[in-house]
């Protein structure tokens, strides 16, 4: 059975960190470029970070990028998402997925078979 299981969520004050974790089992990250979504209340899940099956290449939106930092550890099978200087606007559940065509060129709008896997989120909470 493919699974994604995320982690590491909380409530956290304006300019904290946090550290999400995404572990898969039943398959390997090592074919699969992972992607970082985030759905906050009222709106449309968003991607905001992905990374290559090599690990190599990064991509993220404008919004977090130089606050966020997503990698991947093949051999632990799972994907990290470093998240600093965390903002109100930050609030949201993040997923985590699995990408089929290991790249992440347009991962953010891919049509939904070319998902392999989602995680269940974890609820992130930026507030004083």
């Amino acid at each position: 059975q493919l699974q994604l299981v995320e982690s590491g969520g909380g409530l956290v004050q304006p300019g904290g960190s946090l550290r999400l974790s995404c572990v898969a089992s039943g398959f390997s990250l090592d074919f699969y470029a992972m992607g970082w979504f985030r759905q906050a209340p009222g709106k449309d899940r968003e991607g905001v970070a992905c990374i290559g099956k090599s690990g190599k290449t990064t991509s993220y939106v404008d919004a977090v990028r130089g606050r966020f930092t997503i990698s991947k550890d093949n051999a632990a099978n799972t994907v990290y998402l470093q998240m600093s200087s965390l903002r109100a606007e930050d609030t949201a559940v993040y997923y985590c997925a699995a990408i089929k065509r290991g790249y992440c060129l347009g991962y953010r709008s891919l049509p939904p078979q070319e998902y392999e896997s989602w995680g269940q989120g974890t609820q992130v909470t930026v507030s004083s």
